[in-house]
């Protein structure tokens, strides 16, 4: 098979893994060529581990072998990788992009999702990515200069002001809605935001993607998959870390219903409950 191929295979796999909807989407994932965000080969494929806690890896020599729904490595010394296809996939779905979007994507790594969103919305549509690692930021913009409707910023994307847009991908954990996000949502747009309790060293948690809509003055939420995700430091607060691990051990997080930012008193129907912002199951 030719990468072309391989490419087309490896979108159909993707489109039946995670349920995708949209056929722009399917054909973003058989254009994108995944090994030029990878840099060059041999790569280090993410392998299942019997050891608890450890991360083995398998080198892959043929590129061919990187179009199937696995995990790939980006610095194996940090144990960090480049996303697993059908989550991203499901996730950037659940988005339902349109032609002429903007985007804002935090955590972008080296941008290979962020060129699939980019196929998706069209030249007539712009991303702004952010990467708070300067490293993995550069090589995200050298990787995404043929893409001229996407930006990519080296920053805490929680304190960059990304304009106004239609649709936001939060790809690190947080411990609630961070509220310049959500002020800077378009009517009727969607984030997509890691909720997370984080382990011990905290750098990356488990909890569930949410998808927050836009609605006038109110916020439904939707629960979209569980994740297992790195941390945005910057956007957590540790009186939430128990409760969130509480809320999952005993599934209340499945309740939730809505992000509240109107002021009111904690009753039994907030979940996660702060000053600015609410998480309630109203």
């Amino acid at each position: 098979m030719e990468l072309d191929d391989c490419r087309r295979f490896y979108a159909e796999e993707i489109r039946f893994e995670a349920n995708i909807d949209s056929p722009t989407l399917v054909e973003a994932f058989a254009r994108v060529p995944r090994e030029k965000f990878l840099g060059p080969g041999p790569w280090q494929m993410v392998c299942p581990s019997l050891v608890l806690g450890t991360t083995t890896y398998r080198a892959i020599e043929d590129p061919r072998h990187l179009y199937h729904n696995v995990l790939i490595a980006i610095d194996v010394a940090r144990e960090l990788n480049s996303g697993h296809p059908s989550s991203l996939a499901l996730w950037i779905d659940a988005l339902s992009l349109r032609a002429g979007d903007r985007v804002f994507h935090l955590g972008c790594g080296v941008g290979y999702y962020t060129a699939i969103m980019a196929e998706v919305i069209g030249p007539g549509g712009s991303v702004v990515a952010s990467e708070v690692d300067s490293d993995l930021a550069a090589r995200a913009r050298e990787n995404l200069a043929g893409y001229p409707n996407v930006t990519v910023q080296a920053c805490d994307g929680a304190n960059f002001d990304a304009g106004a847009c239609d649709a936001m991908l939060i790809n690190a954990g947080v411990t609630h809605p961070h509220l310049p996000w959500l002020e800077r949502l378009a009517e009727g747009g969607w984030i997509m935001l890691p909720l997370t309790f984080a382990d011990s060293d905290r750098r990356a948690g488990m909890g569930l993607m949410l998808k927050i809509t836009r609605d006038g003055g109110r916020f439904p939420v939707q629960v979209v998959s569980p994740v297992a995700i790195y941390s945005c430091t910057s956007v957590r607060d540790p009186r939430l870390e128990p409760l969130i691990g509480k809320a999952l051990a005993t599934k209340t997080l499945l309740k939730l219903k809505s992000v509240r930012r109107d002021p009111h008193e904690q009753t039994d129907t907030c979940i996660l409950h702060r000053e600015d912002v609410c998480l309630s199951n109203l």
